[in-house]
């Protein structure tokens, strides 16, 4: 009963979209529908995957501009971010027009998430941190088992998120990261809104924004 992990980078941002299913029945979330959805959705439909949900992260252009584009394609329930994000969805038209991105119409999600949630992806859990800094309304999702962390802009390999977009605050993130990722186990993956991958543990030890 394995979750495979399919990064799929989206945008001229490169924002790491990622495919997440359970290789026994075949359910499968996107994470931060960023953009091209019919690139995404093909991927779904090339692993013959029942895609139940969009997980999203935050409320940035590069995360979510494409959510409401693969939606009416493909109806499935949109799952976060924390509602203190509600104002970058909104904003999303202004946004994508001043990015030059695709024009985004500003949605609601099906859920907002909390803090301690769990969702799941067919027998795999994971757990909703709310880590505010990067946005106020910023969660990432934890899955033990599985030593993995959907991490959104909060912590990067050898870097942390920004905290000058409007409702940024440095010390609000660089505390979320302390007190509820470091204190995972060190072999946690970790898989940024950017980039490569990395770990808990290589964080802790290499990260200059957390000494």
């Amino acid at each position: 009963m394995a979750l495979n992990v399919q990064i799929l980078p989206v945008t001229p941002f490169q924002q790491n979209a990622a495919l997440l299913w359970d290789d026994v029945s075949k359910e499968a979330v996107l994470t931060d529908v960023g953009g091209e959805a019919e690139h995404l959705l093909e991927e779904v439909e090339a692993h013959q995957l029942n895609l139940k949900a969009i997980w999203l992260t935050h409320g940035h252009l590069d995360h979510a501009s494409g959510v409401e584009e693969l939606t009416t394609l493909h109806p499935v329930p949109v799952l976060g971010p924390h509602q203190a994000d509600n104002y970058w969805l909104q904003a999303l038209p202004d946004v994508t027009a001043s990015y030059g991105f695709p024009i985004s119409q500003p949605f609601i999600p099906t859920r907002w998430l909390k803090e301690g949630e769990a969702l799941k992806v067919g027998e795999h859990t994971f757990i909703v941190f709310h880590i505010p800094g990067h946005t106020p309304g910023h969660v990432v999702f934890y899955s033990q088992a599985n030593k993995l962390l959907i991490a959104g802009d909060v912590l990067f390999r050898e870097s942390i998120g920004r905290t000058d977009f409007p409702g940024g605050n440095h010390s609000d993130l660089i505390r979320g990261i302390q007190e509820k990722l470091l204190s995972l186990p060190d072999d946690t993956r970790v898989l940024p809104g950017h980039g490569p991958m990395t770990t808990i543990g290589h964080e802790k030890q290499h990260n200059p924004f957390l000494h």
